[in-house]
This record gives structure tokens, C-alpha cells and sequence, in this order.
């Protein structure tokens, strides 16, 4: 590679170092709460970018070499996101694709029967019993996409 007067060696450094640095800011108040960035190991990810992070307390955390099951949590939700809300609706901007985000997120850790928990949402109280002979109430989240069935009290 040659170098040129007044050009960076490696442009793609910096631009790796302001990408890190918008994605941090953009997590803003919530950024202190995360201690691990786990990613894999992609060459897009580089030493600036993981600089970043570090700098601010971040534990970097790459998943191992070839073993596609160790991000697996990750693309199942994301898979899972995927299917049931994204691919049915037209995200207007980031505004709006947080705020989809944000209740489909509720939505799975509050209501979404999971089979890992026996079709018992992870928030489910285990022992709690259940009225069976109450009306069933729907709301509708994520915009109508999805019903919600649930005993009224």
C-alpha cells in the first residue's frame, strides 16, 4: 500500500473508531449498566472499535473460533424478532424501530411462552394459580401485530 500525503494509511480506523463511538452514545444513559461487549470475530470489528468500549469499562469478549452454537441465544432472538415482528411491519426511522424494539422486547420477556420454560413466559410466577373460570381479556402490542391473552383479575 502507498501512502499519500495528507491521507491515512488505514482510513477504515478511524471510521471503526467513530462507529464505536455513535453506538455508544447512542445507548446514552444505559451504556454504564453493560460490563461485556460480546461479539464474534469478524475483521469488521477492529482494534479501534473494541478501544472504544474498553475505554469506557468494557470488558471486549470474543466468541470462540468456528463455534456457531456460542452466539446461539443471541441469533434466536434475533431469528425469532425477525419472524414474528420486523418482517411484518415498515419501520419509518430509528425513532420508530426503537420504539417497536422496546415493546416487542416487553413483550417476549412478559408475555411469549418460551419452550426452554415449559410454554411459561420468563417472567411467569411459578406457584401463582390461575382463575380459570375468569374472562379472558386480549390487548393488543407492537403495534397490532400481536394479541396478548391474559385471565382478567
Amino acid at each position: 500500500m502507498r501512502a499519500h500525503p495528507g491521507r491515512h494509511r488505514q482510513p477504515h480506523r478511524s471510521m471503526d473508531r467513530a462507529a464505536g463511538r455513535n453506538l455508544f452514545m447512542n445507548l446514552g444513559e444505559r451504556a454504564g449498566h453493560f460490563k461485556f461487549l460480546i461479539r464474534d470475530r469478524d475483521s469488521k470489528f477492529t482494534c479501534a472499535f473494541d478501544e472504544v468500549f474498553a475505554g469506557n469499562g468494557m470488558r471486549i469478549i470474543k466468541t470462540p473460533v468456528r463455534s456457531p452454537r456460542a452466539n446461539s441465544f443471541a441469533e434466536r432472538y434475533v431469528g425469532t424478532l425477525r419472524r414474528e415482528c420486523l418482517d411484518h411491519l415498515l419501520i419509518y426511522g430509528a425513532r420508530h424501530l426503537r420504539q417497536i424494539l422496546a415493546e416487542y422486547a416487553r413483550h417476549y420477556n412478559d408475555h411469549r411462552p418460551h419452550q426452554s420454560r415449559d410454554q411459561r413466559p420468563p417472567l411467569h410466577e411459578l406457584g401463582r394459580p390461575i382463575d380459570v373460570t375468569a374472562r379472558i381479556k386480549r390487548r393488543q402490542t407492537v403495534q397490532g401485530l400481536i394479541s396478548e391473552y391474559r385471565r382478567a383479575a
